[in-house]
């Protein structure tokens, strides 16, 4: 089970993560994600062609987990009929020029979905209408954005454009702490997350993995106890508190005082 089925509910055994596009106009320090060998070629497909295909595609990702002594015969069924969507695998997908669309034909299908974005192209956030937004907030100020996120453009001002559309809808904040990077400023942080207005915030530390590990350091990777301090120095600034925690993922889960 993933760190969101405990904080929100979702039976991620039967979730699909999946990405409508490979393209992405940030270069983050801290993505596991290779930036390095870009596709030279994609061809953006229709929403109907991405849903026809979703069946067959979580079958062969959920390929060798059958016989796993771990995984029981009624799991395994029911990963096989997904019913939740997380938009967030690979690049931007507020880059890929169908987004509202294929957010539409998951929900009329009987899917739920989430929807992860950097939060550079608000045009295309307000027009979608998934179960749950995410947007990324990994800089206290513009020029710390610009250092961690390295944007081909100077996109912080969408990002707090973005921010705002988050408090018309269910939505959360995300934070990826790195340590030494942009783990200050816990103030900053909690005023853009108060104007925001959105429903949760998560505050998650940085995974040395993948192709990150070319660019950061394992000591980039904060603790746990460090990211629930981080959290609680923003709690105390702002009408958020702590709600959950996931160790094991590094993650604290906050949301408005009652």
């Amino acid at each position: 089970m993933c760190y969101k089925h405990q904080f929100y509910g979702i039976a991620s055994h039967r979730c699909v993560q999946m990405t409508p596009t490979l393209r992405c106009n940030q270069r983050c320090l801290f993505c596991w994600r290779s930036f390095e060998h870009e596709y030279p070629g994609e061809r953006d497909l229709l929403p109907e062609e991405i849903l026809a295909r979703v069946a067959a595609l979580q079958k062969r990702a959920l390929s060798g987990y059958k016989p796993s002594p771990y995984v029981t015969p009624e799991r395994f069924a029911e990963a096989l009929d997904p019913t939740h969507v997380a938009i967030s695998l690979s690049g931007e997908p507020t880059l890929y020029p169908h987004l509202p669309a294929l957010i539409d034909l998951f929900s009329r299908e009987g899917f739920s979905t989430f929807l992860v974005t950097n939060g550079t192209r608000p045009d295309v956030l307000a027009r979608c209408r998934p179960f749950q937004t995410y947007v990324s907030l990994t800089a206290p100020d513009a020029g710390t954005y610009r250092k961690v996120c390295r944007p081909l453009e100077d996109t912080w001002e969408a990002v707090q454009e973005s921010l705002s559309l988050l408090g018309t809808r269910r939505s959360a904040v995300r934070i990826t702490l790195v340590k030494g990077y942009n783990d200050f400023s816990p103030g900053s942080y909690a005023r853009m997350i108060q104007d925001s207005g959105a429903t949760f915030v998560e505050v998650k530390g940085y995974m040395f993995l993948g192709y990150s590990r070319k660019r950061l350091e394992r000591g980039n990777m904060p603790t746990f106890a460090h990211v629930k301090e981080f959290a609680e120095h923003i709690a105390a600034a702002c009408d958020y508190e702590v709600r959950d925690e996931n160790p094991a993922s590094r993650v604290v889960c906050m949301g408005r005082r009652q």
